[in-house]
């Protein structure tokens, strides 16, 4: 079987309290083809203690002031040997088997060679690592550009992806990684693997419901390959329910 080099991106900011989880659930990976890329944006709070403990089984690592996560993800693409790339918050936590899960997948496909990008199935957890829900769909266009249902947590990317695309849009703060698949459009080449393979903490950036809707509207703008009615329909109803939760919220106090 083929066992491809694997590059694991982590982006970090004054993460002391999650990064620790992080760090070990690559180390401990059942797949060892694997270089460990960790890009801090200049951490205060101790964070830099757990890499210096931790810094024979970490390949690169970096500490200095970054302009968001896109801006780091860029760093780290750009020191990455890998053939497939992956990118794991400071406060996920791959699943031991998670790496293995996707190269085995992508060796077992005909078509493993000519993938773009391989998902899979992701647990959405509390900060203490209750289950709130799973997250992840095989990749369709007509239902990607309407919405992700794809997650990115911990998601490989083909080295040719990046080559073929370019790196993130650093002006995005939540919504770049759906910026740059929306860039690619029907002819991305997508694989999904269905089975668990990460546990991602809720909170971040991303969670900002109303933040995020401007941002999605702009990467389909951005795109070009959504069409613009339906991104503003889905923008407006979202919108919409986003506001109803927030009163439903606030009357039940």
């Amino acid at each position: 079987m083929n066992k491809p080099l694997v590059s694991v991106i982590t982006s970090s900011f004054n993460a002391v309290n999650t990064i620790e989880q992080t760090i070990c659930s690559v180390v401990n990976q059942s797949y060892k083809n694997i270089e460990y890329i960790i890009i801090d944006g200049g951490s205060t709070d101790g964070t830099l203690d757990v890499l210096k403990k931790y810094d024979k089984y970490i390949t690169y690592w970096i500490s200095e002031p970054d302009n968001g996560i896109y801006n780091a993800w860029n760093k780290g693409l750009k020191i990455a040997k890998g053939d497939w790339i992956s990118f794991l918050g400071a406060d996920d936590i791959y699943l031991n088997d998670a790496i293995e899960n996707y190269v085995d997948y992508i060796n077992q496909s005909q078509q493993g060679t000519e993938f773009d990008f391989v998902s899979s199935v992701m647990e959405y957890v509390d900060k203490d690592l209750n289950l709130l829900r799973l997250i992840g769909k095989p990749w369709y266009w007509k239902v990607f550009n309407d919405t992700m249902v794809t997650i990115h947590s911990g998601a490989l990317h083909s080295k040719f992806f990046f080559e073929k695309y370019g790196h993130f849009d650093e002006s995005y703060k939540s919504a770049g990684d759906y910026a740059l698949l929306l860039k690619a459009g029907k002819n991305l080449k997508a694989g999904f693997v269905n089975i668990i393979t990460v546990k991602m903490r809720e909170g971040g950036v991303s969670s900002n419901g109303l933040f995020l809707f401007k941002e999605v509207l702009k990467a389909k703008r951005d795109s070009r390959n959504v069409p613009m009615l339906k991104a503003y329909v889905r923008f407006y109803a979202g919108l919409i329910m986003y506001f109803l939760r927030r009163i439903k919220g606030y009357l039940s106090k």
